[in-house]
């Protein structure tokens, strides 16, 4: 039972990479350290795999000193995990508005050919048939509107032109009204629900590894004495 935690390991490795393949377009845009939390989940799942290894290690050895170095480093991870998920519920309000202001800048550095920035734009808003922050008439004050019109990933069809898409009027027949700001938080809040609840399994888990790890080394102590 003490090799428990190496199944959570496992679990958050798997959301890790998860997050790599399908949310790393939403965290670059969130901010300059955003596309590295997939590897920071990716990361702690593979130090849990390795301390799942070592407490079966250590069960298996009955090592008293090794099951209790095993129950710390759980504890610290607990602990750190705890204060993680605390932070970002606090701040959830203020990392919403840091998204919606990078994704603003992204829009009005928008250019042709595209930069990292400029095709997250254009994955999100063809992913989720979004144009614009709060809806397609944000793009009238970017330069790229003002020389280009909407960019072609606004377009609800494959055969906007370039007149339709620079004028407002015509475009909003053409091209996506919702806003991506609340389309993304949308997503996202979908998706770290799912994360949440993962989390959560994860955080007993590793509780009830640390419960065992010291009830064994316990156990064994006691053993000992006796057989003295």
């Amino acid at each position: 039972m003490s090799c428990a935690p190496w199944f959570t390991g496992v679990i958050l490795l798997g959301v890790g990479v998860w997050g790599k393949v399908s949310l790393e377009v939403y965290f670059s845009l969130l901010n300059e350290q955003g596309t590295k939390v997939p590897y920071v989940l990716i990361g702690t799942g593979t130090v849990i795999i390795l301390l799942g290894t070592f407490g079966c290690f250590a069960t298996c050895r009955g090592s008293t000193w090794m099951l209790k170095l095993y129950a710390m480093f759980l504890t610290i991870i607990f602990l750190v995990e705890l204060v993680a998920a605390i932070v970002g519920f606090v701040f959830r309000h203020e990392i919403k508005s840091s998204f919606k202001m990078s994704y603003k800048k992204a829009q009005d550095d928008y250019r042709d050919p595209p930069d990292a920035s400029s095709k997250a734009v254009d994955t999100i808003q063809r992913k989720l048939h979004c144009c614009g922050v709060n809806n397609f008439t944000d793009w009238a004050s970017s330069q790229y509107f003002r020389e280009n019109g909407l960019p072609h990933s606004c377009c609800k069809f494959a055969n906007c032109t370039k007149d339709e898409l620079k004028n407002m009027t015509v475009a909003e027949g053409k091209v996506f009204n919702q806003g991506c700001f609340a389309s993304v938080t949308t997503v996202m809040e979908s998706n770290m629900g799912v994360v949440a609840g993962i989390s959560f399994g994860i955080a007993c888990f590793q509780l009830i590894g640390i419960f065992l790890a010291c009830c064994l080394s316990r156990y064994i102590t006691n053993n000992q004495y006796e057989m003295v």
